[in-house]
């Protein structure tokens, strides 16, 4: 009997040692988690102390894009554009060229469109972000390429210069005004975003 007794506490001492040699060792393991403090203010902050940066970065590119001329009726009466008929037909022209130009500019973003190097549009569905109606897009396309190519006969004219030199100046002078993050060829066909 008294081998069972010290075989016992045998064990238990064996079970002791194990738990204060496991109680030893694990604080090692243990660690508390790294904080981060990040000396930056959120979004909410900078708009409580009067920073807007997402407003400020959308009207400084709305102050460089090209958009059509407002006019003020007095103006229109100058130039003998009287009737309300007349100025109701082109204040739908302006809305409708500004509405086009706004989609125009959103598949460019988006690239489904872009600025050739030839200064047409065209499409790019393999880069394109999303889904589009392949339709709808060719119909603005074909549009504004029409306006292009009237605008650089109308150049050609009246400076009496090659249709390549008219087309690289006036793309010059285009891409200026293009949104930044446009998708735009380079001279050697590679294709890039537009940064600015």
């Amino acid at each position: 009997m008294k081998e069972v007794a010290t075989t016992r506490t045998g064990a238990q001492r064996r079970r002791v040692a194990l738990l204060v040699s496991a109680a030893l060792t694990l604080p090692g393991c243990i660690k508390a988690p790294a904080v981060v403090i990040v000396d930056r203010t959120t979004a909410l902050e900078q708009q409580a102390s009067g920073r807007f940066v997402a407003l400020e970065r959308e009207l400084t590119q709305a102050g460089v894009s090209a958009r059509p001329q407002p006019y003020t009726r007095q103006q229109l009466d100058a130039v003998g554009w009287t009737t309300p008929r007349e100025r109701d037909a082109i204040a739908r022209l302006a809305e409708a060229a500004l509405r086009d130009q706004e989609r125009l500019d959103g598949l460019l973003l988006r690239r489904c469109i872009g600025e050739a190097n030839t200064g047409d549009l065209i499409q790019t569905r393999k880069a394109c972000q999303g889904a589009v109606d392949p339709t709808s897009v060719a119909r603005l396309i074909v549009g504004a390429n029409r306006d292009r190519r009237q605008l650089w006969l109308y150049l050609r004219q009246t400076t009496r210069r090659s249709d390549a030199d008219v087309r690289k100046a006036w793309r010059a002078v285009h891409l200026i005004g293009i949104p930044c993050g446009a998708w735009v060829q380079d001279p050697a066909g590679a294709w890039s975003v537009k940064k600015c």
